[in-house]
């Protein structure tokens, strides 16, 4: 089922209910992405909870209006656990949404009974200045429309089949192709801020229990796992903390779904028991 939710700067977002009840199951996607790409996870998680997905502003079917800041889409997390009376939810985050995630967890730790947060870094100013300008050139010079979802998995396919199969989530059909639902420039802008800021001073306010899983060859610069695990059971607050490793994985980890979802459901059994209603 698919509703909207109107934020307190007016903006309308993209709700997605996977179904079941019960414990609340927030899922947030990537950049680029859309709460739809999570179906093949959102499918066995609803067997043990309420599953619900949000389309971060400018991807998917939401309004592409800024502002582009993480608090603004972690804010946007909140506002919808806050209107579904949907908290404290157990929040899923891959990449972008993995950070949204532990910005949600602590600005807002009622909501938030525990975080899992999917191949992502709290600091990536040490990547090269020109990444994001590279990005943005790269995916600039991607012609559209695309004339096929095969094209679309050509494309970003390589040399990871699995993200092809993620983008053709991530287009819609016009007359003349398939065109991206979300735009370059937006999505640059959001990267952008990682370039330049990093977010350990988040970490210092999460309350609840995250588990970090990582790809072998994923974006989280190497050692930082391990920092984050830690800086998170040493703040003053000392959350239970686990980092798991998947092996043969890329970024988009949770394609490996049954090593993705024992994970979780074992990270859960022990820290946020799963309730089906």
């Amino acid at each position: 089922m698919r509703r909207s939710l109107r934020t307190s700067d007016g903006v309308y977002l993209a709700v997605v209910e996977f179904g079941g009840g019960g414990t609340p199951i927030l899922l947030l996607h990537g950049l680029m992405g859309r709460a739809t790409t999570w179906w093949p996870v959102a499918r066995r998680l609803t067997g043990h909870g309420r599953v619900i997905g949000l389309d971060a502003r400018g991807h998917g079917r939401s309004q592409a209006t800024g502002p582009w800041t993480t608090e603004r889409l972690a804010a946007d997390a909140a506002e919808l656990l806050d209107q579904l009376g949907a908290g404290p939810a157990i929040v899923v985050g891959h990449s972008m949404g993995g950070l949204h995630a532990l910005a949600l967890a602590a600005s807002r730790p009622d909501l938030v009974q525990a975080v899992v947060v999917e191949d992502m870094a709290v600091d990536l100013t040490g990547v090269p200045e020109t990444a994001v300008a590279d990005a943005r050139a790269w995916f600039g010079a991607i012609p559209q429309p695309f004339a096929s979802l095969a094209e679309v998995r050509a494309t970003f396919g390589h040399p990871r089949p699995e993200f092809g199969d993620y983008m053709a989530e991530c287009v819609e059909e016009r007359a003349d192709g398939y065109h991206l639902l979300c735009r370059v420039d937006n999505a640059v802008e959001i990267a952008g801020e990682w370039a330049y800021r990093s977010y350990w001073d988040v970490l210092a306010g999460v309350r609840a229990p995250v588990l970090l899983v990582c790809a072998a060859a994923g974006i989280v610069p190497r050692g930082q796992p391990e920092q984050i695990v830690d800086a998170l059971r040493r703040n003053r607050f000392g959350p239970y903390a686990r980092l798991v490793t998947l092996p043969g994985t890329g970024h988009l980890v949770h394609a490996s779904e049954e090593a993705f979802r024992i994970a979780v459901e074992d990270f859960l059994a022990t820290t946020a028991p799963l309730r089906a209603s």
